[in-house]
């Protein structure tokens, strides 16, 4: 019988307690917890801590100068019942959720699919064409000169030579294009990090499963697809489903580039720009706490019904 499952048995008969069984682990593993140190302690003060403070100053009526003064639920009151703005935010993020999120995983899984059947040297050159604009600072530049509001803009410039339209079209500071031009933007820039876990899901999948699955009876690809490659990459596609979620409900950055903050007439006025309008621009950090406090309980209680989901597949 091994030390470790001594040890096990030893807390099992009570011999000694589960504490002095922790810190005996603790002084076994102590190499791997000096190692781990780093992170943790940059991890919780600049998460951890950030979101338990947010939620304690959420409960006050706070502007970075004076003490906090403590105001109850006044904060959230005002939020849902008499902040106007806050519900058009709520309603565009939510409308930037149900269509980015999903049509960004979905497209972020097909096109890691499809490179992953091609040869390794192409597959390189492909992935980083795929990720550039994920990564690239000049994309907002590309899609404001695509879109400028002058006759000089690519799209404009088009249109007025083959006389669809007359004059010029203010695309980003007109009510009925912000919004669609945002969300074509941000699923432009959804090929992220959860598109590289993906193909890491896919080029880890072991071939051997495939002959398996033909003997069993997997006569198709998307048998293959449902029954081997999904379920073998459960870890990847719940990584890929919590980015979706968390830049979809994050979506704020790309309206602020393009729209500027307030987009007009709020069209594309996101929970997030909403948190930046109170909490950069007004310093009223109690308001924009409360408004920071709800956006993560939406996200987390989106994450826990997609993991039930991603759980589901393939079983």
């Amino acid at each position: 019988m091994s030390k470790k499952s001594a040890e096990y048995q030893a807390v099992a008969r009570k011999d000694i307690t589960y504490r002095q069984w922790i810190w005996k682990e603790m002084k076994r593993n102590k190499v791997a917890y000096l190692m781990i140190a780093p992170y943790v302690l940059v991890f919780t003060l600049f998460t951890i801590v950030p979101v338990l403070l947010s939620f304690v100053i959420s409960f006050t009526d706070f502007n970075m100068l004076q003490f906090p003064n403590f105001v109850g639920l006044e904060n959230y009151i005002n939020l849902f019942f008499a902040d106007d703005i806050f519900l058009i935010s709520a309603k565009n993020t939510l409308i930037f959720a149900v269509i980015v999120g999903p049509v960004s995983y979905l497209m972020s899984f097909l096109v890691a699919w499809f490179i992953n059947e091609l040869s390794p040297k192409i597959r390189s050159v492909v992935t980083l064409i795929f990720y550039a604009p994920a990564i690239s600072g000049q994309v907002y530049m590309i899609w404001g000169t695509l879109f400028s509001a002058d006759s000089q803009g690519w799209v404009n410039a088009t249109l007025l030579e083959t006389g669809i339209i007359e004059s010029p079209i203010s695309w980003f500071k007109d009510a009925d294009y912000v919004m669609p031009l945002c969300i074509v933007v941000a699923l432009w820039t959804s090929l992220g990090t959860s598109f590289l876990s993906f193909i890491a899901g896919l080029q880890g999948v072991d071939r051997s499963l495939y002959e398996a699955g033909a003997v069993d009876g997997v006569k198709n690809r998307w048998q293959e697809l449902w029954y081997i490659t999904l379920p073998s990459m459960k870890p990847q596609l719940m990584f890929g489903a919590i980015m979706a979620i968390t830049n979809s409900f994050g979506f704020g950055g790309v309206v602020t580039a393009l729209a500027g903050l307030p987009s007009v007439d709020y069209a594309a006025h996101t929970i997030m720009n909403h948190l930046e309008d109170y909490g950069g621009a007004r310093y009223e950090i109690g308001y924009s706490s409360a408004i920071a406090v709800v956006l993560f309980l939406v996200m987390i209680g989106a994450n826990t019904v997609v993991s039930k989901v991603i759980s589901k597949v393939g079983s």
